[in-house]
């Protein structure tokens, strides 16, 4: 299990916090992800987008899925029924109104939920996604095995998150993503916090073959992981 990265304080629950946190910069979330990732975060659910395409699936459940660009590129590029589940009720509301201009609401629902307890039938769906939002999980293995728990027999579940680089691009990286990403939050969204957050928790996150075994002890028959821009992001798939 990783450690447990909480975004304010070590007394509230980090499920509490995490909703609080992204309250509080729900509105200026789509702006500074795009900002400061040079764009580079659309390529990203891009290639994790390739994948579901490829399954056809019939249901899927985005979980996490904030102001839901994951669940409307899934509504663009399939003819599943899509369901997106988020702890807050601030950033669903954001992604309530995209869903809606873009003539989306029959056949995306957006509802709030815990991905630690997933209000969902066994074997509901036949893909379950989550874009950067297991590093925001209380219990990472508990968040697994509940998402496993819901997808049919073959379903696949599809990870993508942040993990760390390696080779003559990691020591750039690493200082923008820890020195100046947060600084820049921080004026933007107003939460002093927040970006700072980012880091620590993704420091805290097992990534590669950590994340793929943690995948396989928890309710899946097989696991792969693909890493992407150097390895600042990973896309992880494990098949129940």
């Amino acid at each position: 299990m990783p450690n447990i990265v909480k975004p304010y304080n070590d007394t509230e629950s980090k499920k509490k916090q995490v909703e609080q946190m992204f309250d509080n910069i729900s509105e200026n979330y789509d702006f500074l992800n795009r900002l400061l990732s040079f764009n580079i975060d659309i390529y990203w659910r891009n290639q994790l987008e390739k994948k579901v395409v490829a399954y056809n699936p019939g249901k899927i459940l985005d979980v996490a899925t904030g102001t839901a660009d994951l669940a409307i590129e899934h509504a663009k590029k399939t003819k599943a029924a899509i369901t997106g589940l988020d702890l807050s009720q601030k950033m669903l509301d954001y992604g309530q109104v995209k869903v809606n201009k873009k003539g989306l609401k029959d056949r995306i629902k957006l509802i709030k939920g815990d991905a630690e307890k997933l209000s969902f039938q066994n074997g509901e769906f036949d893909i379950v996604t989550v874009s950067f939002g297991v590093r925001n999980f209380e219990n990472l293995e508990k968040g697994i095995s509940e998402m496993g728990r819901v997808l049919k027999s073959g379903g696949k579940l599809l990870i993508l998150e942040f993990s760390k680089p390696s080779g003559f691009f990691a020591p750039f990286f690493m200082f923008y993503f820890k020195k100046i990403l947060p600084n820049i939050g921080k004026i933007i969204s107003g939460d002093s916090q927040a970006y700072t957050y980012l880091p620590n928790s993704v420091d805290a996150m097992p990534y590669g073959e950590d994340m793929k075994n943690l995948i396989l002890k928890n309710g899946f028959k097989e696991a792969n992981f693909r890493k992407l821009t150097f390895g600042v992001a990973t896309v992880y798939e494990g098949i129940k």
